[in-house]
């Protein structure tokens, strides 16, 4: 197993936006194992912990990633930079960090056709806004990349923060652009309206009940790539709350019984199953 924690680098003064104190990491696990397996080109994931755009959660880091390398797949979780009022610093970040997997592709046995973004929460947020404007110039032109450099093969949403509207968690919307903000910026944080032909498809799943991040959040956003045609596999489970991680006792926030939910906990191997259709590891060898 290869660990590694990267200090990811961004010229954060090509977007005009201050780089004091920013110390984004990314922290890798990939597979060693060659001499009997030969070269697998394995997919990997690319974790985004929520945590409202005020700090990274730990439940939603290396309990994720550690899922999805015991089924064969590559994890790599962001801890992105959580400053107020700074977009796009955090998904200039998520964009780096895209680069820096698809770059390193060969060394972690990684399809670089096969890396996906996963988030949670304000994570989710983070990473439907990848999934969203990895075209836009805003990304690609200041990492000096093109943007197939840092498009995501899919992405993954649990319990995402998505709208800026209606049912909005105003709380992580607020972190990411401020009380100050125009109007037109904060449109822009409606990702359901920012959805095109071009998004990736998408793994989405959240719980009816939950009350922190409205459902509808993901429903929007369901919507949306229904209108453009894209594809899409959505699971809506009745009980849960917000954050719940994997769903068991580890991931429980504080022991808090709410979050152990056997169904819904359900969610992470029909994610995985959800990459493994599109890995066909002995025709990409």
């Amino acid at each position: 197993m290869i660990y590694e924690k990267i200090n990811l680098s961004v010229d954060y003064s090509k977007a005009d936006l201050p780089s004091e104190g920013l110390t984004p990491t990314l922290e890798c696990y990939a597979y060693t194992v060659k001499e009997e397996t030969g070269d697998k080109k394995r997919p990997a994931v690319v974790i985004c912990p929520g945590g409202g755009y005020d700090y990274c959660s730990e439940r939603e880091a290396e309990f994720i990633a550690l899922k999805l390398v015991g089924a064969g797949i590559c994890a790599f979780v962001l801890r992105y930079s959580c400053v107020k009022k700074r977009f796009p610093t955090a998904t200039l970040e998520a964009a780096a960090a895209m680069k820096y997997v698809k770059d390193n592709a060969k060394k972690y046995d990684i399809d670089p056709e096969l890396v996906y973004i996963a988030g949670f929460s304000a994570g989710g947020h983070l990473a439907a806004s990848l999934s969203v404007f990895w075209d836009k110039e805003f990304l690609w032109g200041t990492l000096g990349c093109s943007a197939d450099d840092i498009k995501p093969a899919g992405q993954i949403l649990s319990y995402p923060v998505i709208t800026s509207g209606k049912h909005c968690h105003e709380g992580s919307i607020l972190n990411l652009i401020g009380e100050e903000q125009s109007e037109e910026l904060r449109a822009l944080m409606s990702l359901e309206n920012q959805v095109s032909e071009k998004t990736p498809k998408a793994f989405i799943w959240h719980c009816a009940d939950d009350g922190c991040v409205p459902v509808q959040n993901s429903l929007l956003y369901m919507n949306a790539l229904i209108e453009h045609g894209i594809l899409y596999e959505c699971h809506i489970y009745e009980n849960g709350g917000h954050g719940l991680g994997l769903c068991d006792f580890n991931t429980a926030s504080w022991g808090w019984e709410g979050h152990f939910q056997p169904v819904a906990a359900k969610w992470a191997d029909l994610a995985i199953d959800w990459i493994m259709r599109s890995y066909t590891p002995f025709t990409r060898q």
